[in-house]
């Protein structure tokens, strides 16, 4: 047979350092570009992208040859670098160490594209901890503070 059939569809979160309010909507809109240009170049399949002040939410179908890992990091660096360079924002830019990645059902793909595409709406009323902990608590993942 020799064919490999996959959707690994992931939903990604990460956010900025100390969660800095530095994604306003201006950069938002070039951050999540700029993701999108070098996922298209690396290959990667992002379905949605999208995000409030202090983080970004992607829904991507993941190629079983690429750790998640290597994803994120791409577009981690990729973006802290980016926007420094360009001096987009007016202090030095960087992410968070780690992020968090969930497994996405089929079933679920509208939800979680639904849920990524409302994030400006959905953070008038809460924050991204709480966000991150009903998640967390959705998927039977105890928060960490640390």
């Amino acid at each position: 047979m020799g064919h490999i059939y996959y959707k690994n569809w992931v939903h990604l979160i990460w956010c900025t350092k100390d969660r800095f309010p530095f994604l306003k909507s201006e950069i938002r809109l070039k951050v999540f570009g700029h993701i999108l240009e070098k996922a298209g170049e690396k290959g990667y399949y992002i379905d949605t992208i999208n995000g409030y002040t202090d983080h970004v939410h992607v829904l991507m179908s993941l190629n079983p040859k690429i750790a998640i890992s290597e994803a994120v990091n791409i577009f981690k660096g990729e973006v802290s670098h980016w926007l420094n360079s360009e001096k987009l924002t007016p202090f030095h830019f960087s992410w968070q160490d780690g992020y968090s990645v969930f497994s996405v059902s089929e079933s679920q793909v509208d939800k979680v594209r639904n849920y990524i595409n409302n994030q400006e709406t959905h953070h008038k009323n809460i924050s991204y901890i709480d966000e991150l902990k009903k998640i967390l608590e959705l998927h039977i993942i105890k928060f960490n503070q640390n």
